[in-house]
């Protein structure tokens, strides 16, 4: 009779964390974002804006955003996703 060992689960290092701040409680007024500051292994990445309007990105060492509208984001996900649809 064979004893079935038991496999200890792989403990998975965590490569990215997301930090949330949210300007304004109701998305739907004027002048209000949320904020996402992303880091890889305690390196930040960038700075994400979402709003009403549009999104905005700021890279690790960038000054200026980066303004994306919603309609092009869509887009870019989507080729991200599905790639060309030429």
């Amino acid at each position: 009779m064979k004893k079935t060992s038991k496999k200890r689960p792989i403990a998975l290092e965590k490569r990215f964390q997301v930090r949330a701040e949210l300007s304004n409680f109701q998305l739907a007024k004027a002048k209000s974002a949320l904020r996402l500051q992303i880091y890889a292994r305690g390196k930040k990445v960038g700075e994400l804006q979402v709003g009403r309007g549009s999104l905005y990105w700021w890279g690790h060492y960038r000054k200026l955003e980066k303004r994306i509208a919603w309609g092009r984001f869509a887009d870019m996900l989507n080729q991200l996703a599905y790639g060309s649809t030429s």
